[in-house]
Formats: structure tokens, C-alpha cells, sequence
């Protein structure tokens, strides 16, 4: 094994490629989200208004509109066509349409619209303005109902009860910010890193297929395809696993990421997710030992990973050919750990299926060994 790893060693070093997809891109792309998403959630989203009342309902509904978080009155137009313009333009995400007379309208109780428009091909941003919006109609809608009932005569105590009878009160779970940097950072960076080792593993191994230099790395593990493998991968993989815990360090301990369980289950689960993306590739190069080929499938699974392992749309209402394949990634019962162990703080006991998952899949590359040291032994490379 020992002349397998040196030989493994001195490959990983002999190519800078190596090290460009194995520190620089995770570490790059790491700062690339942590400081995009450093403020949790996106804020202050640029619409416009389009007030065709100018009345001091009307005015008091834009200041309204402009004291939310959520979005930012960029632009005050003129009318609806010139709005759409803008957003159609990509100037502008959304925006919020006030109708002639609605002062007039809304105090003689003959029920005005207020209209918002949001652009959802953008998603977040046209999700914060539509948000941004509802908020502001609703309270004004509840507002002007609360002021008919009052100058009838209604108690204003009264009044607020038939308008809001229930107040409903929030506790998210697991993440009470509601902070996307700590759901969004944490799935995109363990997807990458999941992807990296996935491609880097089937190059590295379809390389000395390509460059006929499989023989030779088959007799320094003395014929022995298992070896030859662990001492190529071991290397890899004491690496990817070294950058993959100092990310988690950063978002645990720097970005203060929520960790209510012992840091070694994430720790192990990090180090289990390398190891079974290690062992997926190297089925994907036993079934199809070519580096183009392996490669695309590697990397297609790979981007995959973002959207059909559950990251944001759940497994179960996916359709059935499509969800099945969540549970062949390992990727999948990583992020199952994540939220199970780091943001609920279950006991160890409640996982115990999702590492022994990972750890299964760490041996499915037994099964293929022989045909990998056949194709090794008469390396024929077709581009």
C-alpha cells in the first residue's frame, strides 16, 4: 500500500489542476457565498410605485411601503406601461399600483383594488417584493375597514377583533432568523464539495487509462486493484476531507452557523461524504472506464445534487422516478445529517441510518474491481 500512496502523492502533485479543484474552488467559492449571503436574507429589493391617486392615503401608503425591510421605493413612475417597461427591463423587481380616486373610494366604503406586480422568474428577489407587498395591502386593507367600522360608531376595540380575531404566534425551528445564509451556504457548499470529488476521482483514475500508465500503477500495488485505488484516493481524500472540516469551522465557529451537537458527528459526516463520493465515481469509472464519458456523468449526478437531493423541494412530493434518486446520493443523507444533528440537536441514535448509508455506499466499488483491473491491465482509451 505504502508505495501506492507515494505514487498517489506525487500524481496529486504533479498537475496544478489538482490542486486549483481541490483547495482553490472550495475555498474560493466558500468566501464567494459566505459573503453574498453574509446579511441572512437579502434586503431592501428595488421596486417601483406607481401612484395614480397622489392623495394622502396614497402618500402614506408609499411611506409605508418604503419603511419595510424587505424592498426599496427606487422609483416613483408615472404610469402602469412605464412600470412594466422597467421591470421587463430587469430595472426593477416588482411594483405597486395605486388607482385613481382610491382615497375617494376606500373612506366611502366602495372598496378600491390595490394591484402589485412581482417578478417571479427572479426568484428571491420577486418572492421578498411580493412578500414586501402583501404585507403593506393587507395592513392598509385592514386598516380602512378598521377606520369604516370606527366612524360608525363600532368600538375601536371592537373593531380590531373583528378584523384580526386570531394573532398568530411564529417559533421557527432550528433556524429562528430565518437566516438564509445558514440553510442556503451550508447545502450549496457540501453539494460542490460533493461534486469536486466526485469529478476529481474519475479524472484521476480514467487518467491512467487514457495515458496507458494503468499497468504500471497496478504493479506497484502488486496487481492488487483495491490497493492500487486506496493508495490513489487516500491522498485526495485526506485532503478534501481537511478542506471540507475547515469550511464547517468557518460557518460553526467564525459565521456562529447553528451547532447543537457534538462537533465530531458533523466532523464524521463530513468525512463519510467524501469517502462515499470517492466510492460513487469510482462505480461511475468501473461501469464506464472512460474519462470523457465518467467525467460528465460524475459531473451531471453531481449538479444534480442541488436539486434532487431535497435541498429546496422535498423528497417525498417529487415525482417517484424522479425522488428515487435522491437516496443513491450520498449528498443526500449528509444534508439529512445536518438538519438533524446541527440544527434539531437529535440524539446520535435518530441518524444512525444516514451514516450507515454512507458507509454502505463506501463499499460498493468491491463489486467492481475485477472489471476495473481487466480494463486497467489492457488500458484502451476512446475519446
Amino acid at each position: 500500500m505504502f508505495p501506492s500512496i507515494r505514487r498517489g502523492i506525487r500524481t496529486l502533485c504533479s498537475r496544478r489542476i489538482y490542486f486549483f479543484m481541490i483547495v482553490v474552488v472550495p475555498l474560493g467559492c466558500t468566501f464567494f457565498f459566505l459573503n453574498l449571503m453574509n446579511e441572512g436574507l437579502p434586503l431592501k429589493v428595488p421596486v417601483g410605485i406607481v401612484d395614480m391617486d397622489h392623495s394622502s392615503l396614497s402618500r402614506r401608503i408609499t411611506r409605508s411601503l418604503d419603511a419595510t425591510e424587505l424592498i426599496d421605493i427606487a422609483d416613483d413612475l408615472e404610469s402602469y406601461n412605464a412600470a412594466m417597461t422597467k421591470v421587463r427591463g430587469g430595472e426593477l423587481f416588482g411594483f405597486f399600483y395605486i388607482p385613481s380616486d382610491f382615497q375617494e373610494k376606500a373612506l366611502s366604503g366602495r372598496t378600491p383594488t390595490l394591484s402589485f406586480y412581482s417578478n417571479m422568474s427572479i426568484f428571491v428577489p420577486g418572492t421578498l417584493s411580493f412578500k414586501g407587498f402583501k404585507t403593506i395591502a393587507v395592513t392598509t386593507s385592514g386598516g380602512i375597514v378598521e377606520t369604516s367600522l370606527t366612524s360608525s360608531g363600532l368600538d375601536e376595540d371592537i373593531a380590531e377583533s373583528l378584523i384580526m380575531p386570531l394573532v398568530t404566534d411564529n417559533h421557527p425551528i432550528g433556524n429562528p432568523w430565518t437566516n438564509y445564509n445558514i440553510y442556503l451556504s451550508q447545502s450549496f457548499l457540501a453539494g460542490l464539495i460533493a461534486l469536486l470529488v466526485m469529478t476529481v476521482t474519475s479524472f484521476s483514475i480514467c487518467q491512467e487509462i487514457k495515458n496507458r500508465t494503468s499497468p504500471e500503477w497496478l504493479s506497484t500495488a502488486r496487481g492488487s486493484m483495491g490497493l492500487a485505488l486506496i493508495g490513489k484516493l487516500l491522498p485526495q481524500s485526506i485532503v478534501f476531507i481537511s478542506i471540507g472540516v475547515a469550511i464547517q469551522t468557518v460557518m460553526f465557529k467564525f459565521m456562529h452557523f447553528p451547532l447543537n451537537c457534538n462537533p465530531w458527528h458533523m466532523i464524521l459526516a463530513m468525512m463519510l461524504l467524501v469517502l462515499s463520493c470517492q466510492a460513487f465515481a469510482t462505480v461511475v469509472v468501473e461501469l464506464v472506464p472512460n474519462l470523457r464519458l465518467s467525467m460528465s456523468i460524475c459531473s451531471l449526478v453531481g449538479i444534480l445534487c442541488f436539486s434532487v437531493a431535497g435541498f429546496s423541494f422535498p423528497v417525498d412530493k417529487m415525482y417517484g422516478a424522479i425522488g428515487i434518486f435522491a437516496y443513491i446520493m450520498p449528498i443526500r443523507y449528509y444534508f439529512l445529517i445536518y438538519v438533524d444533528q446541527a440544527l434539531n440537536g437529535l440524539p446520535l441514535y435518530y441518524s444512525r441510518l444516514y451514516y450507515i448509508a454512507m458507509l454502505v455506499m463506501m463499499l460498493t466499488p468491491v463489486l467492481g474491481l475485477r472489471r476495473l483491473r481487466r480494463h486497467c491491465l489492457t488500458p484502451v482509451y476512446v475519446p
